[in-house]
């Protein structure tokens, strides 16, 4: 049984999705730090494109592979921590844990990523319940 094939036209507002958080363009150096498929632990240093108080994008400084959703600890370098005041708060206290979740473009050069895109694992932020919205209780009967 042969199907047709549906073709779907984009529009502007459809190529980007709507961004998490809200991106500052931002750049000051950082480290990555994973374990490999054989455990053993790999570094490289990175300089931040943007950050978001969810996200960053980072592009490392000399040529490394990581493979997509592989979980890393991404800190900012002490000083440029010290000196920079507009960062997350989670990137103010050292070390996240954090995961790839886009790999950018890959230079002809090296045959290795631009930069990565990186999902900060931490816990968002939730607004405060007001005084006048109701509460959610489980009743047991």
């Amino acid at each position: 049984m042969i199907q047709a094939a549906e073709i779907r036209q984009t529009t502007q507002d459809d190529v980007r999705p709507q961004r998490i958080g809200e991106r500052r363009k931002i750049r000051v150096p950082g480290r990555l730090t994973w374990r490999d498929a054989s455990g053993t632990l790999r570094f490289v240093s990175v300089m931040t494109r943007d950050i978001s108080d969810v996200d960053a994008f980072v592009e490392c400084e000399m040529p490394a592979t990581i493979p997509l959703y592989r979980l890393v600890h991404f800190q900012i370098e002490r000083p440029a921590r010290e000196a920079q005041q507009d960062l997350p708060p989670a990137l103010q206290q050292g070390k996240v844990l954090s995961a790839i979740y886009r790999i950018g473009p890959y230079k002809s050069s090296s045959g290795t990523p631009q930069g990565y895109a990186i999902r900060l694992l931490v816990e968002p932020k939730r607004k405060a319940p007001s005084a006048c919205e109701p509460l959610a209780v489980a009743v047991a009967n």
